[in-house]
């Protein structure tokens, strides 16, 4: 069984220039994932997908292979799993042919080998098409309410008022972080969020997406607790 990890790695993110090789304690961002990747014995091949050279070069620095990510498929509209399928069919022109792919992100940094390795194991063992890391809402969803732009509130479904938190159906988001796909899944499923998938559940202290500079902060206070004896 050959397994390929990817790790997605544009070069021009918006609100945090160069987000995915910021220092974060002393190494590139996408270090850590990269090194997790590889520590994580579970893949034949680690590859960074990305347009940019700097990124590749850091790529193959800290043990990866690299692929150009062609130009259509490195702008702001671009999803992942476009980039996860288009490398998919690249690498299958080369003759390189994997049985299940992960695509793990390269701002994934709360993760670690051991949590790859399990999630993995559960992949198999479910024999689900995806697998991928969620976290439950800290809050009931179904009394969420949105604003407008006098601030005033509305529920999204008042029915839920008086409902108690015990008695509502738990919810959970995608933690962000791996996506675990059979090769053909990946090319054939246009959605993760189906029946066909489970998830690894992941405590919120391993969940946050790094799209600003207070998340960034976020994200560094919960690696040093996670890794407090190496600080």
């Amino acid at each position: 069984m050959k397994n390929l990890c990817i790790i997605p790695a544009r070069g021009g993110s918006k609100r945090i220039p160069k987000k995915n090789i910021i220092d974060f304690y002393g190494k590139p961002l996408i270090a850590y994932s990269i090194e997790n990747a590889l520590n994580s014995h579970i893949f034949d091949e680690v590859i960074v997908s990305s347009d940019d050279e700097n990124i590749q070069n850091i790529a193959l620095q800290f043990g990866a292979k690299a692929l150009a990510r062609k130009e259509e498929l490195s702008d702001d509209c671009t999803s992942s799993s476009e980039v996860i399928i288009d490398a998919i069919k690249t690498l299958a022109k080369q003759g390189r042919n994997y049985e299940n792919v992960c695509c793990l992100y390269a701002t994934a940094v709360l993760m670690n080998a051991d949590i790859l390795k399990r999630a993995y194991e559960q992949f198999l063992e479910n024999q689900n098409e995806f697998l991928f890391g969620a976290c439950e809402f800290e809050y009931p969803i179904q009394r969420a309410f949105h604003l407008n732009e006098k601030n005033q509130v509305f529920m999204f479904d008042e029915k839920y008022y008086k409902s108690r938190s015990q008695d509502l159906i738990k919810a959970y988001h995608d933690a962000g972080s791996f996506y675990f796909g059979k090769s053909k899944a990946w090319l054939e499923k246009t959605m993760l969020f189906k029946p066909y998938s489970s998830v690894f559940i992941l405590p919120r202290t391993l969940a946050c997406d790094i799209d600003t500079f207070e998340d960034l902060e976020f994200a560094k206070m919960l690696f040093r607790i996670q890794n407090e004896s190496a600080f």
